[in-house]
């Protein structure tokens, strides 16, 4: 009798999935258009009531993305503002869209992977994820580990693409 064998588990191959890191929680987007005079003018005593009248729990546990869709030109003070009162309800606050939100957050990420876990190993980033992971992620990713790794691949432990080998000392 034929014993099966799994080469993938007995490759010793590290992967590394960044759809697991995607953020969970819900990302809502704030326009401080809505706070302005005519959706155009900042006026400070009239933004700083308005504020006020915010049901900021609205925005608990939420990532919030402060946008400016009428591309009014507001002082930088009226984001700190705006942080003030977001900074007791929402698990983060960013200035810019969902994919510049992504960029950053997965930057984070990137950053912080315990590069000593994938040192001089084989390792493959996943390339199927079920939620959107900017390109920017995976060049952040290969900069960050190819120092570290024996190799780098892209894709799935049984099809890989080679991205990076460190040649072998002779």
């Amino acid at each position: 009798m034929d014993v099966l064998i799994n080469r993938v588990a007995e490759s010793g191959l590290l992967t590394i999935d960044l759809g697991r890191y995607y953020p969970d929680k819900e990302m809502v987007i704030l326009d401080i258009k809505d706070f302005l005079f005519h959706g155009l003018i900042l006026k400070e005593k009239e933004f700083r009531e308005s504020l006020k009248m915010v049901d900021w729990t609205q925005y608990h546990d939420k990532i919030v993305l402060i946008q400016n869709s009428a591309d009014a030109i507001v002082p930088l003070w009226s984001f700190m503002l705006i942080s003030k009162y977001l900074s007791d309800e929402a698990n983060a606050i960013f200035i810019g869209t969902k994919e510049a939100y992504l960029v950053h957050h997965f930057m984070k990420i990137v950053e912080n992977l315990d590069v000593d876990a994938y040192k001089d190993k084989r390792v493959v980033i996943k390339g199927c994820a079920d939620v959107e992971i900017p390109a920017q992620a995976y060049i952040d990713i290969v900069n960050h580990l190819k120092p570290h790794v024996q190799s780098l691949m892209f894709g799935e432990p049984c099809s890989t693409v080679p991205i990076f080998k460190r040649p072998r000392n002779i």
